[in-house]
């Protein structure tokens, strides 16, 4: 009985201990789960600056001109809904905050993707841009995203494009005020960022 008392203690500490290294690794580790690996190509026809908040745009037009300046593409396309809140037409409003930003020669190497008001998911932008990309003849392409939507946008895109065209696909996930795969889980807003797109990656990777 004193064995079977004790083999049980044994393997509910071993459980116990098991969990606490699981967690301790989800801490330290668990935020760049979420970050693409892919290192960016030297060479594209084009990057293409996915759809999020303002504040995360704002980081991904900015990735996506940096890639610009350092002549890896010669040109960008920016995915933006058709209409505004109140009906203003888009492309106006984002081609005069791009040459406020970044001059007149950068926003004029901007092209834009007007997508529909059903776009509300990674995987139904890639259909929505796609026709965009095949418009312009691309055959490389960067997908500018942010650094914690980054691995999910490289695996949606990559299996959207498979079976219908043989483009060449990067990701290069930037740096977003809303995550940071360092300390995720101190701040509020970085933990909840990380629980909801972790969800969503398990349920694309495992699902789809």
């Amino acid at each position: 009985m004193r064995v079977m008392h004790s083999r049980a203690w044994i393997a509910i500490s071993c459980a116990f201990l098991a969990l606490v290294l699981i967690v301790l690794a989800i801490l330290q580790w668990g935020g760049y789960l979420l970050v693409s690996t892919d290192t960016v190509p030297p060479r594209a026809d084009g990057a293409i600056v996915l759809q999020g908040s303002p504040v995360s745009e704002d980081a991904r037009i900015a990735g996506a001109v940096r890639l610009l300046q350092h002549n890896v593409v010669d040109r960008i396309l920016l995915s933006i809904p058709e209409t505004g809140y109140w009906g203003q037409s888009l492309p106006s409003l984002v081609r005069a905050y791009l040459q406020k930003q970044y001059g007149d020669e950068i926003a004029d190497r901007f092209e834009f993707c007007e997508t529909g008001p059903s776009v509300d998911s990674t995987e139904q932008e890639a259909q929505a841009v796609m026709p965009c990309i095949q418009k312009r003849q691309w055959q490389s392409i960067v997908v500018v995203t942010s650094n914690f939507h980054s691995r999910r946008a490289g695996i949606i895109w990559r299996r959207t494009w498979k079976a219908k065209s043989s483009i060449v696909i990067g990701v290069d996930g930037v740096a977003d005020p809303s995550f940071s795969p360092d300390g995720w889980w101190r701040h509020r807003m970085y933990a909840k960022t990380w629980f909801f797109e972790s969800i969503k990656l398990a349920w694309n990777s495992v699902f789809r």
